[in-house]
């Protein structure tokens, strides 16, 4: 099968680009399929997680200017641009079908090129904050999208609490994929990490504070943060860390690209997002047997993590529940080799065959 992957870029570290990288290379590597990633804002780039060397990868040039709205002038003239350029390749390649990863201008008009080809969009962040339109301009393209996502063949969303925030009947429920590691953590190590992009989002200010009260009590501990900077949030929370005379105890590590090889040499693995979807580095944790603490935030963490068996779920913005259970974890390691155990065992649940076979089966009822 010939299957075409659009994205803005590979180079970022991210989810979208975590996930990407697997699925293209199950299908290029061990499916046999033809795989193609089209991108529009690689500007040269390297990607940062490995792709097969059987993938074939296209970049269209148009470079938007990611610091502007999509719809200033700036980025709207280039969309002509962009729309041709993609024509021109899909009419070329002619895939069996197109798979929409990363969200851009392409997302309005992807279904009216070379309309023959199935095309298919997938979601990776969660509506639950933006399904209330607060003006007559949100209104009216909150309509136009709802319009445009029935002209795709099928919408895939990665967990059911997605469901109410979509209009149209073509979705289907597949969550993101993950490889179960060979190795295990020890969790013998007094070290808790988290990561993602350094942002309110991720909400590690709130992390730092909760550690900051259980510090007292476990005076060897450290928490790392894995993730690029956002738009200057690390020197706000450093500047935090100092107040709190934490600089020793609470460290930014910088990016990795081998996350769950990192994963080993910790023993908690801590998320206070203020909210998720379906995050892979979750899935990544519980492959490698690592416990998870994480707020019941909307609308992924609890999609993933079977509470009191291979982590803790927390009530959505307690704190003080937060930093009892984290002491819980801290303070008696035997609990959290039990729950590596299973953490490794409920993996299976998204290990990459099972989840692939979710897509093979849709591809199959699309284009038969």
């Amino acid at each position: 099968m010939k299957i075409l992957y659009l994205t803005d870029q590979t180079y970022l570290h991210g989810g979208i680009e975590k996930v990407l990288s697997q699925k293209a290379n199950y299908f290029a590597d061990i499916s046999g399929d033809e795989v193609t990633i089209v991108t529009y804002n690689q500007q040269g780039k390297i990607p940062v997680y490995p792709f097969s060397e059987k993938i074939r990868m296209i970049d269209l040039g148009i470079n938007y200017e990611i610091s502007r709205s999509y719809f200033h002038p700036f980025n709207l003239r280039k969309i002509p641009q962009h729309r041709f350029a993609l024509q021109n390749v899909l009419r070329d390649l002619q895939p069996d079908v197109v798979i929409s990863s990363s969200f851009g201008p392409d997302f309005y008009f992807i279904p009216s090129v070379e309309k023959q080809i199935p095309k298919i969009k997938e979601f990776h962040a969660t509506r639950h904050f933006s399904n209330k339109p607060i003006s007559i301009k949100d209104k009216i393209l909150k309509t136009f999208t709802e319009k445009i996502e029935r002209s795709y063949k099928a919408l895939v969303l990665l967990n059911d609490d997605e469901i109410p925030f979509y209009k149209s009947n073509n979705y289907i429920i597949i969550p993101n994929p993950t490889e179960v590691h060979e190795r295990s953590c020890e969790l013998s190590t007094n070290k808790i990490i988290a990561a993602g992009r350094i942002s309110r989002q991720k909400n590690f200010e709130e992390l730092l504070e909760i550690f900051n009260n259980v510090i007292q009590d476990f005076p060897g501990w450290e928490v790392h943060i894995y993730g690029d900077d956002y738009l200057g949030r690390r020197v706000e929370i450093e500047k935090r860390i100092k107040e709190l005379s934490l600089e020793k105890n609470f460290i930014f590590k910088g990016v990795t690209s081998d996350l769950k090889n990192t994963f080993l040499n910790y023993s908690i693995y801590a998320m206070t997002s203020i909210h998720e979807t379906f995050p892979m580095v979750l899935l990544e944790a519980l492959s490698v047997g690592l416990p998870i603490i994480s707020y019941d935030c909307p609308t992924g963490p609890s999609r993933i993590i079977q509470n009191n068996e291979d982590g803790f779920i927390i009530p959505n913005k307690n704190p003080i529940n937060f930093t009892e259970q984290l002491k819980r974890l801290m303070g008696d390691e035997q609990l959290r080799k039990t729950m590596g155990l299973q953490a490794k065992k409920n993996a299976a649940r998204f290990e990459i065959s099972v989840v692939m076979q979710q897509w093979k089966d849709l591809f199959k009822n699309l284009t038969s």
